[in-house]
Formats: C-alpha cells, sequence, structure tokens
C-alpha cells in the first residue's frame, strides 16, 4: 500500500481519518478548549472538562496499549525525545491562551467553526497559520531561537511515565495504562458526565483520534522508507503548513498536517449540516475583528513557543505523558482565564 498510494499520501489519509473525527467531535459533541474553560470559570458546569479529561485518558489509554503491544514507540516523538523547556511550556502556553480568549477559539475550534460557516474563523486560521510560521521559520526565527533555544536530545524519553518506569523498574507500559485509568475514572466520576451519553462518546472519539494517528503513523515509520516524523493532531504549524501547501502544491507533497487539517474541515462541515447548523457568518464589528486578528497572531507565536497548541500539548503530548504536557496546558488554562475575564468583567472594578 504504501508503495501504490505513496507514503506521504497514505500519512495524509491517517490524519484526514482523525481530523475527521476531531471535527464531528467538535459541532456534534460541542467539544471545545474555551467553551470547556468558559462553563467552568462562569456557568458553573465541568461537563465539557470532564469530557476532555475522558479524551486524555482514552488517549493515553490507547497510546500506552500500543506501545505494550509492540506497536507503538512513544519515545520516537519530539515531545519525549527532547529534554523539556519549563519556560517555553509557560510563556507559550499563556500566550496562547490568552489570544485563544482573544480571537474566541483555538486553532482547531476556528477550523471546526469555520467548516459551519463562520467566515470569521477564516480570519483566525490565516492569521494563526501564517503567524505560526513566522515565528517557526520566519523573520520572527531568529528571535525565538535566541530567547528559547533548541532544546538538545533528552537522555531518557521525557515523560511521566518514562522516568517513573527508570526509577522503579517497572513497565513503562503499564504505568502509563494505569494514570490513563485513573484519568477516565476520575472524569465518570461526576453523574453529570455519566448520564450524558453523547458526551461520553465523543469524549472518547477524540482520544481515538489521537491514538489513530500514533498507530498510522508509527505503521508508516517502520515500514516506509522515507523515515517520516512520528507525529499526531496539532494545529499550529500544520494550519500553516496547509496554507502553503494550498498555494504551491505542485512543488510539495501532502502530510499528515495537511490531512489532520483539512479532515477537521471536512467533519465539522459534514457535523453542521446534520445538525442543521450551517449559516454563512461575517464580523460586523471592526474592534471584534482587530481583537480576533492580535489574538490569533498570539496563538501563532505560543504555539511555535510551546512546542503544540491545546490539542498538541493537551491531547497529544498528554497522550504520552510528556512533562510538558500538563505544564503547557496550565498555561493556556491560565491565559485564556485573564483573557475572559478581560473580556467578560473587565479589569476596573466599578461601584
Amino acid at each position: 500500500m504504501l508503495d501504490a498510494l505513496g507514503e506521504a499520501n497514505v500519512a495524509a489519509a491517517v490524519g484526514l481519518f482523525g481530523g475527521v473525527l476531531l471535527g464531528l467531535a467538535a459541532r456534534l459533541g460541542r467539544f471545545c478548549t474555551l467553551g470547556a474553560i468558559e462553563d467552568y470559570l462562569y456557568g458553573n458546569n465541568d461537563k465539557r472538562l470532564r469530557m476532555w479529561i475522558l479524551a486524555i485518558g482514552t488517549a493515553v489509554i490507547g497510546s500506552f496499549g500500543l506501545m505494550a503491544f509492540g506497536l507503538f514507540d512513544p519515545a520516537k516523538s519530539f515531545y519525549l525525545s527532547q529534554q523539556w523547556s519549563p519556560l517555553a511550556s509557560i510563556i507559550g502556553g499563556g500566550l496562547f491562551g490568552y489570544g485563544m480568549a482573544m480571537a474566541g477559539n483555538c486553532g482547531y475550534g476556528a477550523l471546526a467553526r469555520l467548516g459551519g460557516g463562520d467566515l470569521r474563523s477564516f480570519v483566525i486560521v490565516l492569521v494563526m497559520g501564517i503567524s505560526a510560521y513566522v515565528t517557526l521559520s520566519g523573520p520572527l526565527a531568529w528571535i525565538r531561537v535566541e530567547v528559547f533555544p533548541p532544546p538538545p536530545p533528552a537522555a531518557i524519553p521525557s515523560g511521566i511515565a518514562h522516568t517513573l518506569g527508570a526509577a522503579t523498574g517497572i513497565s513503562v507500559a503499564f504505568i502509563g495504562l494505569v494514570i490513563g485509568a485513573l484519568l477516565v475514572a476520575f472524569a465518570l466520576s461526576a453523574r453529570t458526565l455519566r448520564q450524558d451519553r453523547s458526551a461520553i462518546f465523543w469524549g472518547t472519539a477524540v482520544g481515538l483520534a489521537v491514538i489513530s494517528a500514533w498507530g498510522g503513523m508509527q505503521y508508516i515509520n517502520a515500514h516506509g522508507f522515507d523515515d517520516l516524523p512520528l507525529v499526531s493532531h496539532t494545529f499550529s504549524a500544520p494550519v500553516g503548513e496547509a496554507i502553503l501547501y494550498g498555494m504551491t502544491a505542485s512543488g510539495q507533497s501532502l502530510s499528515f498536517g495537511i490531512g489532520s487539517v483539512a479532515g477537521v474541515w471536512i467533519g465539522a462541515f459534514l457535523g453542521s449540516l446534520i445538525k442543521g447548523h450551517f449559516r454563512w457568518e461575517a464580523c460586523e464589528d471592526p474592534r471584534e475583528l482587530r481583537r480576533q486578528i492580535i489574538g490569533a497572531g498570539l496563538m501563532g507565536v505560543g504555539a511555535v513557543i510551546a512546542i503544540g497548541c491545546s490539542i498538541g500539548q493537551g491531547l497529544t503530548a498528554f497522550s504520552l505523558l510528556a512533562f510538558s504536557a500538563p505544564v503547557t496546558l496550565a498555561a493556556i488554562f491560565a491565559g485564556a482565564a485573564l483573557g475572559l475575564h478581560q473580556l467578560i468583567v473587565g479589569f476596573t472594578a466599578t461601584e
């Protein structure tokens, strides 16, 4: 199959499959990073936050389950193969979270809204993708490298399970499976989530999207000759990569990231049609558009610094129990909380 279709095309198909699941989860299951944070902080409702924990737990169980059967080597992922920079996680995550609140969506959420006809999200996607590439390999790259030097290779995989395994001699896969099971149990400990079968289904589906990516890319990596990187879903640099491919397709090949971005858009489009929610929307307030552009720019910069967005670090890196994942996710939460407070309450107290 790899010889007939080409490794890059198969990788794009793997990304497309998981992306469609993620797009459907956003539109049919209301799976959303910023929405979960806002519900928790201002709606006294933690159901969507628990959906996130369920998705993380499912992804952890699946990833370490694949590892237990020899179908996945997480140490080959760049989330574990290089030393972790706490400062990059905190600053990058905080910038991303604040930008997410200003824009009203993360990159994944903007793609999902775009699939439902929201043209405001089209601007967010473009600005975020371009700003990510400007920071990754454009004019801001030298500043990023100077302030946040590329981390050296890790002596042992920089993950929670791998470190505990090295210290105790217990199987890394077993540790990961136990932690994943505890996360799932915690998510389901709330009656509000247990009683919502749709939320459980889509939270689990999001975790399966991450697992399918690891398994599919591991297969390509093991049986192919192009030495494609072992990656899963993230929506910062891949958005910029998809934009670049749209302009220079004749000189480039497809990739997992491009397939993933396209998959989210397609899944969200199908989901909006199923729910009857598709409608064209545009921004009528210049101030709102300005805020969204600034927020999208901050998200692109922050995601590159933190080496991942709310999905890339909050789900994909977390599925490997990388040290960076919980710290970056906490920084994203804090940045989003600050931004939401500014938008909803304001920083100036009134009598």
